[in-house]
């Protein structure tokens, strides 16, 4: 539930400048057919592909690649920059072009989750049924007292806009664990995955926070190329969690909010 990938042309460029903020390097080229490559050897059979707009200019280009790449097997999420004039209208224009999702990401767009100007999006997201996906806590290419994407503010945002479709990354806040079991985890009931909290959090946690919030909100994904799907697959398959709950977790679950 949770990718990346670039234009064969952007990817080198992409990604060079993405490890120059990173403290990791990544585990593929960023391109549609390594993404495929990763996915066959982790066993993967669908993925989604989440886009950035960095800037208000880039939606349209944005939107147009995710048509071009969508198939059976990768499912792209779109991207809108707060800063559109438009920003609610591309809401409508990506859900006619049968797009399911947009990804918001508050470091690399300079905004906080909960700020006014993103109410129009919210808004028109939650009147059309498109999900949000954001990134949730910190980010390892801003200072630790970024607090842009914290639970708190998440937890705002459901509030504000009980019908909004929100998939939360990260298990709520990367590296914000206990913001994130205080403000959400068993308490709003959206929909999580699990990139980045497989080697941050204890196992016996981790399994407890899953279960705590509901076996059936919980989502695999891997930020790949920033994580090897294979190595992320294995360290889930190796928690303490029953086979049922395993299979929801790893595609089940996303099947149902994807409609596939």
């Amino acid at each position: 539930m949770h990718s990346h990938a670039f234009p064969d042309e952007l990817a080198p460029k992409a990604i060079d400048a993405l490890e120059a903020k990173a403290d990791w390097k990544a585990f593929g080229t960023g391109t549609i057919d390594d993404r495929l490559k990763s996915m066959d050897d982790a066993g993967i059979d669908v993925a989604v592909i989440c886009t950035i707009a960095t800037r208000p200019e880039l939606t349209e280009g944005i939107l147009r690649w995710c048509c071009s790449i969508r198939g059976e097997r990768i499912v792209p999420f779109a991207s809108i920059h707060p800063g559109s004039s438009d920003a609610a209208d591309w809401v409508r224009r990506i859900v006619d072009a049968g797009i399911p999702g947009i990804k918001m990401h508050s470091v690399y767009q300079d905004y906080c989750v909960d700020d006014s100007v993103l109410d129009g999006i919210y808004a028109a997201a939650s009147e059309t049924g498109l999900i949000i996906t954001p990134h949730c806590g910190r980010d390892t290419a801003a200072p630790d007292d970024v607090n842009r994407a914290s639970p708190e503010r998440i937890a705002r945002v459901i509030e504000k806009f009980p019908d909004l479709k929100l998939v939360c990354t990260h298990l709520g806040g990367w590296r914000m664990w206990d913001e994130s079991e205080q403000y959400l985890i068993g308490k709003k009931g959206v929909p999580m995955e699990t990139s980045f909290t497989l080697h941050d959090l204890d196992p016996r946690r981790e399994v407890e926070l899953f279960r705590r919030h509901g076996i059936e909100k919980i989502l695999f994904g891997t930020d790949w190329p920033w994580a090897s799907p294979v190595q992320e697959r294995r360290k889930l398959e190796q928690l303490d969690l029953a086979g049922e709950e395993l299979e929801m977790i790893l595609g089940a679950n996303a099947a149902k909010i994807l409609g596939l």
